[in-house]
């Protein structure tokens, strides 16, 4: 895995990808920063980087990751950083950028016709620079594929838990995030801007409601339950519940569940009846219809993929 640091790069975006997917004997990558060329890279924020790579780099990589750098509707990057890019990507590498990052991958040609996003400040500097791409400044993220593309630095987390997931299971995301201190999960689909905050006591009593929930997987879970702990009405529950982490309290049980249930699937060798009361789906044919529903598998097949040992 690349990290491609351009003029003006943005450290927090540098650092995600670099720590998500991190070089230890517990995953299977190798993560390396390189620049347009081996050296002293000047970035944003009055930090600097020194690369040992440069773009024979893209080459090497699976995966390359383009953090937001500054001013990226100006210019764009060097036609050799463009070039590698492309060739990388025709090599069958995946593409994906944080925040800004998107504007290289916009001058590639690779977004034309494709949906992507970026911070929310610059959606329209986007749409306007490169019209052929389906920009869409409501989401945190955007997976095409071969071509993934994230809002501002934090949703870069999500983006890269995202792969994670795809790439090792959800139990290797998990542990992942705990890692970082972050949300398990959120919502590609989730608004990335959100102009009213919300109160400062209701977001904790719903993150402690959020941790109660995760506990109770087995038991009955409804929307009034849930406002009950959180000492709101379901309504007003429903709605702040769906700000704070794009879903509504029921579809956020269900991944919850299915989540809890991949988890079983990778770790035990549980029936997949016995997992299906065990998260609170009650039957292994309910497990099995949400679990072609949102993920697009089955229970088995998606054991004989990530099972540990296997």
């Amino acid at each position: 895995m690349a990290v491609l640091v351009l003029e003006g790069a943005k450290p927090l975006d540098v650092g995600i990808p670099a720590q998500v997917f991190t070089t230890r004997a517990s995953m299977p990558y190798e993560v390396r920063v390189c620049g347009a060329r081996p050296g002293l890279v000047t970035g944003g924020d009055g930090l600097s980087y020194h690369v040992a790579d440069g773009l024979d780099a893209l080459a090497w990589a699976d995966v390359v990751f383009v953090p937001g750098y500054r001013l990226p509707d100006r210019e764009d990057p060097p036609a050799a950083v463009v070039e590698a890019l492309v060739a990388a990507h025709e090599r069958g590498a995946r593409l994906a950028a944080i925040s800004t990052g998107a504007f290289a991958l916009a001058a590639t040609g690779l977004l034309d016709g494709r949906r992507a996003t970026t911070h929310w400040h610059y959606t329209e500097a986007l749409a306007a620079k490169h019209p052929l791409v389906r920009v869409d400044g409501n989401v945190l993220f955007v997976d095409e594929g071969s071509v993934l593309t994230s809002a501002g630095a934090a949703s870069g987390i999500d983006l890269c838990l995202h792969m994670l997931r795809g790439d090792l299971g959800v139990a290797a995301s998990n542990h992942a995030a705990r890692r970082l201190v972050a949300a398990p999960y959120r919502s590609g689909g989730q608004a990335q801007y959100v102009p009213r905050s919300l109160p400062e006591p209701l977001g904790e009593r719903f993150a402690a409601t959020r941790e109660w929930a995760l506990h109770r997987l087995g038991e009955p879970l409804t929307l009034e339950i849930l406002a009950r702990h959180a000492a709101v009405s379901p309504r007003t529950f429903s709605r702040r519940f769906a700000e704070d982490t794009g879903y509504t309290p029921m579809q956020w049980v269900m991944r919850a569940r299915l989540d809890r249930a991949r988890e079983l699937l990778e770790r035990s060798q549980l029936s997949v009846e016995r997992i299906a009361a065990v998260v609170g789906l009650g039957t292994g044919t309910n497990l099995r219809l949400h679990f072609h529903r949102v993920l697009g598998t089955t229970p088995t097949d998606y054991r004989r993929t990530f099972a540990r040992g296997e």
